[in-house]
């Protein structure tokens, strides 16, 4: 019973950011997409695919937090 509270609000607390994080991963992906759309650089446009491919794989295993380091990755690869 001890560990049943704690665990609860936990999950109540978690449930708002885990969809924040899902929902800033699909628009990171949207993002990445228009990205690979426009043409990008020679350099940039290897590291756009594979941070697409590990955002899509990441998003796919409900793993937000590493689907949005992908999608971190993407951008530092847009930046001039």
């Amino acid at each position: 019973m001890r560990l049943l509270i704690p665990t609860f609000a936990f999950l109540l607390i978690a449930g708002p950011v885990l969809a924040d994080d899902k929902a800033a991963c699909a628009e990171g992906i949207a993002t990445i997409k228009d990205a690979l759309a426009k043409g990008p650089s020679e350099t940039a446009a290897p590291k756009l695919k594979k941070a697409l491919r590990v955002a899509e794989r990441e998003q796919g295993e409900g793993e937000f937090d590493e689907c949005l380091d992908a999608v971190g990755d993407a951008k530092r690869a847009m930046k001039p």
